[in-house]
């Protein structure tokens, strides 16, 4: 079992940058694929990124695709997300997600095994 916490949301203006970090409990870490999902009010969780358990592998939504990177520190049991050039649209809660089962990481929510609590993400115009 792991449990996930984020951090780094927060309050930014249009075309500024933030970075969001998922730790992890536990020493099985690099057997977790990691993604990032997204939830803004009124509309369902959308997957954002995704990241293999090795790290060597990506993926990212298309909506964010450019401007957002995901990356891991398996040694420091830790996912990122860093958000550049951030859109009003961009706001929503922001979750952590680990997935057992799947080595490169799922597009689909329901994939995913655990759930950190989620970060607020604003951006305003």
């Amino acid at each position: 079992q792991v449990q996930l916490l984020e951090s780094g949301g927060g309050l930014v203006q249009a075309g500024g940058s933030l970075r969001l970090s998922c730790s992890a409990s536990g020493r099985t870490f690099s057997r977790y694929a990691m993604g990032w999902f997204r939830q803004a009010p009124g509309k369902d969780r959308e997957f954002v990124a995704a990241i293999s358990r090795s790290g060597g592998i990506t993926r990212h939504a298309s909506s964010v695709k450019g401007r957002f990177t995901i990356s891991r520190d398996n040694a420091k049991n830790a996912v990122y997300l860093q958000m550049n050039t951030l859109k009003p649209e961009d706001t929503a809660v922001y979750y952590c997600a680990a997935d057992a089962s799947q080595a490169s990481g799922s597009t689909w929510p329901h994939q995913y095994d655990y759930w950190g609590q989620g970060t607020q993400v604003t951006v305003s115009s």
